[in-house]
């Protein structure tokens, strides 16, 4: 396993090896012990999988208090997976990172507490996984509105398909609930 860095210093894409024959495929999505080298100290509380058809926008969403980190994943299709900097007293906050994952590539992207996150269904159809730090909390749920201006995230998509919920979302500066820098801590 490898990391390699975004346009965001915390949000970080994971590489594993693939290893490949005529029947398939085969990688790890998680190994504890290889998290820790990486300075990963992650404790995964929570897995959860969603299944979106081409051009769906789920997101932007983070929940505060009871922040999540998560490691996603695709085990079918492919993404355009985006995490935006929400934490009120960052240095990097409104600012995002993009990376394209697919159910070939062997990439996972961790986004830590503290940051906003959503994605793009590129692929007729995308199941997503998650492993996450906290558990879900409807109090906690919020949002932001996926083509926030000030943002600017070019995602590569006019008229996507999605919930009446996420469409409603606020922009970041109409945001009630943000987080603070803490809670991105690895």
């Amino acid at each position: 396993m490898k990391l390699v860095a975004t346009d965001l210093a915390d949000v970080l894409i994971i590489e594993t090896p693939v290893f490949g024959d005529d029947r398939g495929a085969f990688w790890e999505s998680h190994h504890a012990r290889k998290f820790d080298e990486l300075g990963l100290h992650v404790q995964f509380v929570q897995d959860a999988v969603s299944r979106s058809r081409r051009n769906t926008v789920r997101g932007l969403h983070y929940q505060e208090p009871n922040a999540q980190g998560k490691l996603v994943g695709v085990v079918a299709g492919a993404i355009f997976d985006v995490a935006v900097d929400i934490r009120s007293d960052s240095p990097t906050f409104g600012k995002w990172a993009t990376v394209e994952l697919s159910d070939s590539a062997g990439r996972f992207l961790w986004i830590p507490p503290g940051f906003a996150h959503g994605f793009l269904a590129l692929s007729d159809i995308a199941t997503v996984t998650y492993k996450l730090t906290d558990f879900w909390s409807p109090t906690s749920e919020h949002g932001i509105r996926w083509n926030d201006p000030e943002i600017g995230i070019p995602w590569p998509v006019e008229t996507p398909v999605m919930a009446p919920r996420d469409a409603a979302l606020p922009l970041l500066r109409d945001a009630k609930i943000l987080p603070r820098c803490e809670a991105a801590a690895r």
